[in-house]
This record gives C-alpha cells, sequence and structure tokens, in this order.
C-alpha cells in the first residue's frame, strides 16, 4: 500500500507505570488528553510518518470535528460530514461521505472517540527506565473487524499534548508511526478552511462518490 493510501486509509497519540496497572488508569489518561485537546480550540500540527511503504511529511489543523491534511501530493478537507481529497498526480477531487470507521483510517486524532468503546486499554512502560517523561497507552481492538488493531499513544505529561502514534491495520504485522514535530494551539480558524475551495482548483475533475 501506498504511503499516501496509508494515510488516508491511516490519519489525526501521550510516569512510567506497570504493565499490569488497571483499565481505569489508561482510561483517565486518555479521558485527559482528549479534554486538552478539546480545550485548546484550533490546533495545527504538523508530522512525518514512518511507515513500511515509505516516509512523508504534513500538516493538519483541526477544529473540533473538522480538519484539513495536507501531506506530499494529497490534501484533505472534512467539514463534518462531507470529505474532498485533491490528488495533485491527476489533478482530481473525491468527494465522500466518510463513515466513523473510515474516519478511523483518515484522521490520526479519531482516537478521541475510538477508546472509549471496542478498545482494551492499558498503560505499558516507555521502554526507557529513565524517561518519565511521557505515558504509553496500548489500544488494543476487541473486534477484529475493526480497522485499526492496535494503536500506542505516547503522551506528554502535564500537557498531555500528543508526542507520537503508532498503528497497526487489520491484515498488517507492520506499524505506520506518526511522530508529532510541532504542535500549535489556540488557532482561530474559520469554517471554510475546511470545506474545499472549487475557485482554487479550477481545472481539476470532480468525482462525487457519495
Amino acid at each position: 500500500m501506498k504511503i499516501n493510501s496509508l494515510l488516508f486509509t491511516v490519519w489525526m497519540l501521550f510516569l512510567t507505570i506497570p504493565t499490569v496497572a488497571q483499565q481505569p488508569d489508561a482510561r483517565d489518561i486518555l479521558d485527559r488528553a482528549a479534554d486538552a485537546f478539546r480545550r485548546e480550540g484550533g490546533i495545527k500540527i504538523t508530522f512525518s510518518v514512518r511507515a513500511p511503504e515509505g516516509n512523508t511529511n504534513g500538516s493538519i489543523r483541526l477544529k473540533g470535528d473538522k480538519f484539513l491534511l495536507e501531506t506530499e501530493g494529497v490534501t484533505t478537507w472534512f467539514d463534518g460530514r462531507t470529505q474532498w481529497s485533491y490528488l495533485a498526480s491527476s489533478d482530481e477531487v473525491n468527494v465522500s461521505e466518510p463513515t466513523p470507521e473510515e474516519l478511523q483510517s483518515i484522521n490520526p486524532y479519531s482516537w478521541l472517540s475510538l477508546y472509549k468503546q471496542d478498545y482494551k486499554l492499558k498503560v505499558a512502560k516507555t521502554g526507557n527506565a529513565s524517561d518519565d517523561t511521557a505515558y504509553k497507552v496500548v489500544m488494543n481492538a476487541t473486534k477484529r473487524s475493526q480497522d485499526m488493531q492496535c494503536i500506542i499513544l505516547y503522551i506528554e505529561k502535564g500537557s498531555f499534548r500528543p508526542l507520537k502514534l503508532s498503528m497497526v491495520q487489520r491484515g498488517s504485522k507492520d506499524a505506520a508511526v506518526v511522530f508529532i514535530n510541532s504542535y500549535q494551539t489556540g488557532k482561530n480558524y474559520d469554517d471554510s478552511l475546511f470545506v474545499f475551495d472549487r475557485k482554487a482548483y479550477p481545472t481539476a475533475e470532480l468525482v462525487d462518490l457519495r
């Protein structure tokens, strides 16, 4: 699978606590991370992805359930209902209304709602006994039908902001790892940012998949 396909079949996380920690501890960490995310208003994140298919860089701007995802050659807008994906190589825009499950693989921040159901949670050791700056939370799918079978989030202590995200999709043994390079909050985004602007892409072919 090509890296861009992964990001659209992926994307938009983090005290060393013993592996035997009970689920409420892991859930509390994710609850606090989700609350922190929602309090911070508009957010812009730059990231890099390391995957078996290759590496890439990109950015994602988020406001509630809306997002604008930009990677090499692909731009995706989502206004909470409709999604537009522009492919520079073919100069076409695919228009769809993704299901919640499909959004899991598009927006890396889908964990904000995913962890509340169909996943078994636990806090694990970070792998470095001297590193007490981040929580490591492991989410294992309880259903084989889940697209994301395993998600590992590294969450910074204190701020409860994501540092790194590792994901393994159904049918794959290899993980895609998303590294958070920058995290800017308090952005004032107009809703129009998350809607495809036809005037900006006058030659693009629209492919309606709804």
